[in-house]
Parts: C-alpha cells; sequence; structure tokens
C-alpha cells in the first residue's frame, strides 16, 4: 500500500472531519424530530412502550365504544321525545264567575293536553251552596261532549300555548276572567 503525504492526509482528515460533522448534524436533527415525535405520541395519550400502532388501535377501538353510546344515546332520547309528546303538558286555566250573584272567580275550566290536544278539561262551578266538578275527555282539541265556551277557552289557550293574555299558560298563579285585555 503506497505512504500518503502531508498534503493527502490532510485532505483526507478534512473529508474525514466534515462527514463526521455531517454525521454529527443528521443526528441532531433525527434527535430532534424523535422528541417531536414522542411528544406529539404522548399528546396522543401514550404510555411507556407503546408504539403508534399500538395507541392508534386503542383509539380506534375507543371510536367504536363512543359511536356505540352516541347511537344509545340516541335512542333514549328519541324514547323521551315519544314520551313527552305524550306527557299532559300544555295546560291552561279560564277562571270566571259561573252566577251573577256570586264573585271572586271561584269557577274554573282547566284544559290538560299533549302535544296532538288529547287529554281532557276539568270544570269547576261554584255555586253559593255547592260546587261541581265535571271532567270532559279531549282528543285532537275536540270532545265528544258538548263544551262551554270557557271550556272551549280553556282547550284554545292550551293548544296556543297561552292563557288568554298572551303569558305562558303556565302562569296559573294569576287570575283570569276569560276577557280580552
Amino acid at each position: 500500500m503506497p505512504e500518503l503525504d502531508a498534503q493527502q492526509a490532510a485532505y483526507l482528515a478534512l473529508g474525514a472531519g466534515a462527514l463526521a460533522l455531517l454525521a454529527l448534524v443528521i443526528a441532531l436533527v433525527t434527535a430532534v424530530r424523535l422528541r417531536r415525535a414522542r411528544r406529539a405520541l404522548a399528546a396522543l395519550g401514550s404510555v411507556e412502550g407503546e408504539d403508534v400502532l399500538d395507541v392508534l388501535s386503542r383509539h380506534a377501538h375507543e371510536v367504536v365504544r363512543l359511536r356505540q353510546e352516541v347511537a344509545a344515546t340516541r335512542g333514549e332520547a328519541e324514547t323521551a321525545r315519544a314520551e313527552l309528546r305524550d306527557s299532559l303538558r300544555h295546560v291552561a286555566v279560564v277562571r270566571y264567575d259561573a252566577f251573577g250573584d256570586m264573585g271572586g272567580r271561584l269557577s274554573f275550566s282547566a284544559a290538560l293536553l299533549d302535544e296532538s290536544g288529547d287529554g281532557l278539561v276539568l270544570t269547576s262551578i261554584n255555586g253559593r251552596s255547592e260546587t261541581r266538578t265535571y271532567a270532559k275527555g279531549v282528543k285532537g282539541g275536540r270532545s265528544e261532549q258538548t263544551l262551554s265556551p270557557e271550556e272551549e277557552q280553556a282547550i284554545g289557550y292550551a293548544r296556543r300555548g297561552t292563557d288568554g293574555r298572551g303569558a305562558d299558560s303556565r302562569g296559573l298563579d294569576q287570575p283570569y276572567d276569560g276577557a280580552a285585555r
């Protein structure tokens, strides 16, 4: 093997140094990228010793479980909506004086209806010596029995969601005499 002169040895050493410097830069860039990848993996919820495929597999299973829970919740919400449609939630009360010689609007008609207008109307007529109470079934906002004007008003107000004064029909603590104000 021939011997290297000093100039060739210097070039060889310079080339080896440049190659070592390039290898050092590549190692630093790789270390930075590896650190970023580990941080990203940790942000995904990685635990010690878990690789990217393990994290993705766990997340895929979690997504499937969440989709099943959402589907179950949708079913429960639809059941609740159906039950709510059948609940007696439209209520209105019409208070009035049934007899001219009595005041205080102690007589009333109260309509209790569900979403489709089915339910009942209760009427209590108060006189000096007795009180009579009537209950009439309502289907689709109508009754098979003849309804008084106050009962018709109560049903109309309940279906519109008002108590006749433009107020929410749940404000039953305020008396109402049936006259528009």
